[in-house]
């Protein structure tokens, strides 16, 4: 394996039991969503809830409501066009069929960022923008079929319930050789061109929303209007007017945010959950890199670990820098009964084939992190003789990941090999200090 690796494994207590590279501070890629889960499950509690609200700054008079309505996002990373549904029905359950003043939406909860990392491809979905209203992680649905003319195309914000379809977001295929998509935003629409030769006979993927304002105020106008509540084209609200609350959306828990977050590694819940847990310590930060400076200094603080460097809450910027022997401190004194382990997603053990071969007794919980040409995994090991341990396996090539142009970042040449040789190393580890300090006495 090319590169450098920062490996370690140690007792409950953070004893080093094997190392290679400890001190080697490396790119901890998604594994800085387990450090960003301590972060917000530790100052928010498991049981914090975002809030998504319609506002009425009126009476309803005979169904109309006597000025304006305002969709007022919390922060929820996980809503989707099911809950803005919801949010739809239960306006129309209050009678509601209209408005004479204006639809206004509030995405003010949080700051808005453009993109999570400047440095990603413009078209891959896991680097969407983001603020206070989130909706389907901020991705659209580009879906296409070859037609005896060309191409049918459509954009929609489908979930497995309800499929409205997005106009505001526009998809032009033209003839070249690349790159693959290109994009921009104009004062109307945001607007896709896709290279003709890569479509095929037809399919389908999410592409990352940046006008996000604009897609879920059409979105949510389609969901009304299919409750019968007709509302205008919406526009942008600077802050919250005083009104009545007249429906609400509230989030599932935190710790079921952050399980689903460290089992699907959704880059968008990372970055809200670390900005809300920022903003409610009291640091009015603007940006991501500011947020993630302040759980950097938690980080130190807490654990006593110096020189660990945060770039933002999900691990998709490559300028973030950890050790193994690090990693290791923050997992052993987070604790073991503390709340990261019951977050963190089961790892199956394999053997040299890439096949399933369980060791009787043992269990891994941990986070992966995969960028090109870095990867990582960290959590914790229980076996069957009561010993219980901690371990951090993180290592990248940083001379190959320079190399790959922006253009190619999404699937660059030699990065799957290169990963799948890092993961047969890990799960070589994972065996290896199972079977040495937790199978017999």
């Amino acid at each position: 394996l090319s590169g450098s690796v920062s490996i370690v494994v140690a007792n409950a207590s953070g004893r080093v039991l094997e190392s290679e590279g400890a001190k080697n501070a490396l790119p901890p890629a998604s594994v800085t969503k387990a450090v960003t889960a301590l972060y917000a499950l530790q100052h928010l509690g498991s049981d914090f809830r975002y809030a998504t609200s319609v506002i009425a700054t009126g009476p309803v008079v005979g169904g109309i409501v006597q000025g304006d309505l305002i969709l007022a996002g919390g922060g929820d990373p996980h809503l989707d066009t099911d809950g803005l549904a919801k949010l739809a029905r239960a306006v129309a359950q209050k009678g509601i069929k209209g408005i004479n003043g204006s639809l206004k939406i509030y995405g003010g909860a949080l700051p808005y960022q453009r993109v999570i990392d400047p440095q990603q491809p413009d078209h891959v979905g896991y680097n969407p923008a983001m603020s206070g209203l989130n909706l389907n992680f901020n991705r659209v649905y580009f879906e296409w079929k070859r037609t005896s003319n060309g191409y049918a195309t459509t954009m929609d914000a489908r979930t497995n319930r309800v499929r409205p379809q997005v106009l505001g977001i526009k998809m032009d295929i033209v003839n070249r050789q690349a790159p693959l998509f290109t994009y921009k935003k104009s004062t109307k629409n945001e607007q896709w061109t896709v290279m003709r030769g890569a479509l095929g006979k037809g399919g389908g993927r999410w592409l990352p929303v940046r006008d996000i304002d604009a897609y879920v105020g059409e979105v949510f106008r389609s969901v009304a209007a299919q409750q019968g509540v007709k509302l205008p084209s919406a526009k942008i609200a600077k802050k919250i007017p005083n009104g009545t609350v007249i429906a609400q959306e509230v989030s599932g828990s935190l710790f079921s945010q952050t399980k689903a977050m460290l089992k699907y590694s959704t880059n968008l819940t990372a970055e809200v959950t670390g900005l809300t847990t920022t903003r409610n310590r009291g640091a009015s930060v603007k940006s991501l890199s500011g947020s993630a400076r302040e759980m950097t200094n938690w980080v130190r603080g807490a654990y006593g670990v110096s020189g660990v460097k945060f770039v933002d809450h999900s691990g998709l910027g490559d300028a973030s820098r950890v050790s193994g022997a690090q990693m290791v401190q923050i997992l052993a004194k987070s604790g073991w009964n503390g709340p990261l382990r019951p977050a963190l997603k089961p790892i199956k053990l394999l053997n040299s084939k890439g096949r399933k071969a369980p060791i009787e007794g043992v269990s891994v919980l941990a986070k992966t992190g995969t960028l090109n040409f870095a990867s990582a995994l960290a959590g914790y090991i229980d076996t069957p003789n009561g010993q219980k341990l901690t371990f951090a396996i993180f290592t990248a090539d940083m001379g190959k990941r320079a190399k790959i142009k922006k253009a190619d970042r999404e699937r660059p040449a030699g990065s799957a090999t290169w990963r799948k040789r890092s993961k047969a190393m890990q799960q070589k580890l994972l065996r290896r200090w199972a079977l040495e300090y937790g199978v017999g006495s």
